[in-house]
């Protein structure tokens, strides 16, 4: 059986432009939360309108 832990969304830490996602869902750059992209974990992060960001993924609760 299952551990009910295993059934609930995996929490990410932040990630920084230029590492790898860590996680798949919507992430949003630092200082723009209405720009929500989506990433696939292993994707590297990319700059935001030509900047270095720190990325931080919503909550489970939001992407649905």
């Amino acid at each position: 059986m299952k551990r009910i832990a295993l059934l609930k969304a995996r929490q990410a830490a932040p990630a920084s432009t230029g590492t790898h996602c860590p996680a798949s869902g919507l992430w949003i750059p630092e200082g723009a939360p209405q720009e929500a992209h989506t990433f696939f974990e292993g994707q590297v992060l990319p700059s935001y309108q030509g900047e270095p960001t720190m990325w931080r993924r919503l909550s489970a609760a939001k992407d649905s």
